[in-house]
């Protein structure tokens, strides 16, 4: 079996196989928001692509999560920080949550055999998970605006070294160069990402918390999993 990293959405139709388990991951911060909010007990999270959809969800009566550009939208009740998912608010509700970067990876990976969400705050569980599968795995970045990130390519690396040390083949340049990165990294991620582009964005909005949080390892089992109907529900 392989793992590759797909650095990119806009890449995303190259690395496509049908029959794999694709990783969407958006560490900053969609995915580890995501892991989250099902920790706190949310029921379904439903993901759309654009405010306009989020904004008529809203004008039915959904609770809304939806940012762009690192903030959160006017209309919303929660923006795209994992701080915003508390249990009082989400516990067994469903949601509907729309981002810059994270929410447009989901929906280019939906054709796949399976579909799942990770971060570094679920990064063992989801290992596991695709273990348990016993399939090729892809990587997804969900990168800035299709650009390659810095950060979720060190989850891809993280994840092929996992899955490495399991017997995974890594299946090319774009997973051996994800690893080599994460080797580079893993022992301060603060200190290696301090200078990335989107470490700049949240610090420039306040957002160190998010920051720290995200780079926290295994703070769940969660394993986020998209349904055929386009939601994604905890997989029993």
């Amino acid at each position: 079996m392989e793992i590759d990293v797909c650095f990119s959405p806009a890449l995303y139709p190259a690395y496509h196989r049908a029959a794999a388990v694709v990783v969407v991951v958006d560490v900053f911060r969609a995915t580890t928001t995501l892991a989250t909010a099902f920790a706190n007990g949310a029921r379904s999270i439903f993901p759309v692509a654009t405010t306009a959809e989020a904004e008529r969800y809203k004008a039915d009566g959904w609770l809304v999560g939806a940012e762009r550009n690192v903030q959160r939208c006017p209309f919303a009740d929660f923006g795209n920080s994992p701080f915003d998912y508390t249990p009082e608010k989400v516990a067994g509700k469903d949601l509907v949550f729309t981002t810059t970067n994270g929410t447009k990876a989901l929906r280019c990976a939906q054709a796949a055999y399976r579909v799942v969400t990770g971060a570094f705050v679920n990064l063992q569980a989801v290992a596991d998970d695709c273990l348990r599968e016993q399939r090729d795995v892809v990587a997804l970045c969900a990168g800035w605006e299709d650009k390659i990130n810095l950060e979720d390519t060190l989850f891809g690396g993280a994840l092929v070294e996992i899955l490495q040390s399991r017997g995974y083949r890594p299946a090319g340049d774009a997973a051996r160069i994800a690893l080599a990165l994460w080797n580079e990294g893993k022992k301060d991620l603060p200190a290696y990402l301090a200078r990335s582009e989107h470490i700049a964005r949240l610090n420039a909005n306040g957002l160190e918390k998010d920051l720290s949080y995200c780079l926290t390892l295994n703070l769940t089992a969660i394993v986020p999993t998209l349904l055929r109907n386009g939601e994604l529900r905890i997989k029993s």
